[in-house]
């Protein structure tokens, strides 16, 4: 697949993959939550440091046990969790929300079901419910163990791949993962979340958006922004 700026889209993403390896592997391990506990733990971490947004997720689970009883708790109470958050009082709404139309739907709050079903059937589904986008409903399937080969692409990840040139300066985080994902039809998911993790770290430590180490980035031979 050609990216439309100059890259061979496919031969480029399995290079920045191996040189991206030491990066990945400084990142450690990312726990393995079920689709319910992916979907939650997403939908309040935009725009929040990570271990702010992991801290109000293990508050929630710790306050509450189960999505049953987070939305039986109601918004005041998931908002008393997750208020170090960015936006908490609409991410808790959401959540509420969304948690309640999963329980009327699909009378309980199992998504396993998004496994067998086409990826953009699965992806639309979700982001049918409230607070849900392409990143959150990407998190749900690719990082939870459902293991869905899609890419979750969140600012860090976005910053990187508009950088190298990839996708354009414009191009928005739904864009970005759709030409990552079509570019590598034999990507499983543990391989497109851990280009999405090695790509974040890249992105928090030397590709950040106000101070870029050109110098000790180790994608710079092939960044249009270097």
């Amino acid at each position: 697949m050609q990216s439309g700026f100059g890259f061979n889209g496919h031969d480029d993403l399995i290079r920045w993959q191996r040189a991206l390896a030491p990066i990945r592997a400084l990142a450690g391990p990312l726990p393995r939550r079920s689709p319910i506990g992916a979907l939650v733990k997403s939908m309040i971490s935009g725009r929040t440091r990570d271990g702010v947004s992991l801290a109000a997720y293990d508050r929630l689970v710790a306050a509450f046990g189960t999505p049953g009883r987070v939305l039986a708790a109601g918004r005041d109470e998931v908002l008393r969790c997750i208020g170090g958050v960015t936006h908490a009082e609409d991410k808790a709404g959401y959540v509420v929300d969304a948690l309640e139309r999963i329980a009327v739907e699909r009378k309980g709050f199992d998504l396993g079901f998004l496994g067998p079903p086409p990826l953009e059937e699965a992806l639309a589904w979700l982001e049918r419910l409230p607070g849900v986008g392409r990143k959150v409903a990407a998190a749900t399937l690719n990082g939870s163990t459902l293991d869905r080969p899609v890419l979750i692409v969140d600012s860090h990840v976005l910053r990187v791949l508009q950088r190298l040139g990839f996708v354009s300066h414009h191009a928005e985080a739904r864009a970005a993962s759709e030409a990552v994902t079509a570019a590598m039809p034999e990507w499983q998911g543990r391989d497109f979340l851990d280009f999405h993790i090695a790509t974040k770290k890249l992105g928090q430590t030397l590709c950040r958006l106000d101070a870029a180490d050109c110098a000790g980035c180790p994608l710079r031979a092939d960044c249009r922004s270097h």
